[in-house]
């Protein structure tokens, strides 16, 4: 506890020196760290094998290529997100100027999850840095190769009181939570984004919230089946399904649910090969108790596809069930593994009166030809983000926001979005001295008379 104390009272006081606030400053720290990201791409691709058995395509694309691809758009606009906005003054202002200034937080305290354990720890990383904050950073325990890279290429290039890599388990993450930070960013599930968020109101410490739940897939009768069927796949089986925005649970239409099957089936072949558990493009679950959490709903519904596994290699098939009901236990809670539920309907409305009664989702996905109906679901279901006729695409670019809404999440990052999320817009009026309005004082004679003129 002291330790944390005196570690974040350093981050305050360089902080307070004012030297991470110049554009000059970001830009250099920017640059530093996607050099030291090329330097350890071989170590972080070792490590991302060894916690989570990720191949090498994997890593780069959905981890390493994203960090360098952020700090290159974060790069490319930094100067004019960090230039003062101005505004329109009212009348009532007359003589004056009003701006917005973006200013940062301070020190931030940045948790990551372990399913892209280190992607998701430097992404916000990239906002708090051009926002012009300090940072203490928290990997996740569960993928402890990942961490100890990140600890040593941050130690290696920044300086402990700018960015501090803090290693740990719970209890570490729980005396981080009783320090006075100045923001925090929390990624992970609903259940601990409840006590990262309760620790913080006991401060009143802002926080941004990136958690998941049971996001769906719906592929209307009109879709382009064997499309909807490679890229919903795609979706849920990359990282074995350990990904927050994945595809939870698919609703068909009946009239092409066999179909949509039968491409599935055809695809999964494509990807993988005859036996999954041996294919190395194909992710492996990261600990016993989550492996053990997953295998449970095998025996939910019936297995049409997979189910093989592999226990002494936390190992899961990509996995297709069906007969399935909302009362089964895989419906009651997020996946987070290589298991797809089919439910089917006949009726669209039913699939928004079914999703509707659920906490709103952090994506959705919908496949359609339709543009009417396609502007249907978007209007009529609340959720985080999404694609009509893909899936996780809209993560990628660093032209859209992304975050959930209710329970799937507070706030929102990447490109503009995280250099907002770790700054406060701060509003200034510069007011002229040239002149003076008397009226605006209770001494003026008639003053009421002409502020009613004025705002009436």
């Amino acid at each position: 506890m002291d330790m944390l104390h005196e570690l974040l009272n350093r981050h305050k006081q360089y902080f307070f020196t004012g030297e991470t606030k110049s554009y000059e400053f970001r830009k250099k720290q920017l640059e530093t760290l996607r050099e030291v990201i090329k330097e350890y791409e071989p170590e972080v691709l070792v490590a991302l094998k060894e916690d989570l058995h990720k191949s090498e395509w994997e890593a780069y694309t959905t981890e390493i290529g994203f960090l360098l691809e952020e700090i290159k758009f974060t790069l490319k606009h930094l100067k004019e997100w960090m230039s003062p906005e101005k505004v329109k003054s009212p009348i009532t202002h007359l003589g004056s100027k009003s701006m917005i200034h973006q200013e940062p937080y301070g020190v931030t305290l940045i948790i990551a999850p372990w399913n892209y354990p280190f992607q998701l720890q430097l992404a916000p990383l990239v906002g708090a840095i051009a926002a012009g904050n300090c940072a203490v950073l928290k990997p996740s325990e569960l993928t402890p190769a990942v961490s100890a890279v990140i600890s040593k290429m941050i130690r290696e290039v920044f300086p402990d009181e700018y960015v501090s890599v803090v290693q740990g388990g719970v209890e570490t993450s729980t005396e981080l939570l009783k320090q006075p930070f100045d923001h925090i960013f929390f990624t992970g599930s609903v259940p601990v984004g409840k006590i990262v968020m309760e620790a913080a109101a006991k401060q009143l410490i802002p926080v941004t919230l990136e958690l998941g739940g049971k996001s769906p897939a719906i592929v209307d009768q009109d879709a382009n089946l064997k499309l909807a069927a490679k890229r919903i796949l795609w979706g849920k089986f990359t990282n074995a399904g350990q990904t927050c925005v994945a595809p939870d649970y698919l609703y068909v239409h009946s009239d092409v649910k066999l179909e949509l099957l039968q491409h599935m089936s055809e695809a999964l072949l494509e990807f993988y090969g005859e036996d999954p558990l041996l294919s190395d493009k194909y992710s492996h679950i990261v600990s016993d108790k989550h492996f053990e959490r997953l295998k449970s709903f095998l025996t939910n519904g019936d297995v049409l596809i997979g189910g093989q596994h592999k226990e002494s290699e936390r190992v899961i098939s990509p996995t297709i069930i069906d007969n399935i009901s909302w009362d089964d236990p895989v419906m009651q809670e997020e996946i987070f593994g290589p298991i797809l539920p089919v439910l089917e309907f006949t009726d669209l409305n039913q699939v928004v009166d079914e999703v509707r009664r659920r906490p709103k989702p952090l994506a959705l996905y919908f496949f359609s030809e339709s543009e009417e109906k396609q502007d249907m679901i978007t209007s009529s279901l609340s959720f985080g983000g999404g694609c009509m006729n893909d899936t996780l695409m809209h993560i990628v670019t660093p032209h859209l926001p992304f975050g959930g809404v209710g329970s799937s999440g507070t706030g929102s990052y990447h490109g503009k979005s995280s250099f907002e999320a770790f700054s406060h817009r701060k509003s200034i009026v510069k007011q002229t001295t040239n002149f003076d309005f008397s009226f605006r004082y209770p001494s003026a004679k008639n003053g009421l008379k002409m502020i009613k003129r004025i705002m009436g």
